[in-house]
C-alpha cells in the first residue's frame, strides 16, 4: 500500500509541474518538456498496470 501512495504522489508532484507549464509556459523550467513527456508514459504504464491487475 505504501507504494502506491508513493506513485501516486510523485503523479502529483509530476502534475503540478505540468499544470504550471500550461497555466504559466513562461516560467516554465528547461526540464518541462522533459516532464510532460515523463508525467504521460509513467501515467499510461500505471494506468495499464492496474487495468491489467483487476
Amino acid at each position: 500500500m505504501k507504494s502506491k501512495k508513493a506513485i501516486i504522489v510523485i503523479f502529483i508532484a509530476l502534475n503540478f509541474v505540468v499544470l504550471m507549464g500550461q497555466i504559466y509556459p513562461e516560467g516554465a523550467p528547461p526540464f518541462a518538456r522533459t516532464v510532460n513527456i515523463v508525467f504521460l508514459v509513467l501515467s499510461m504504464v500505471y494506468f495499464i498496470a492496474q487495468f491489467r491487475a483487476k
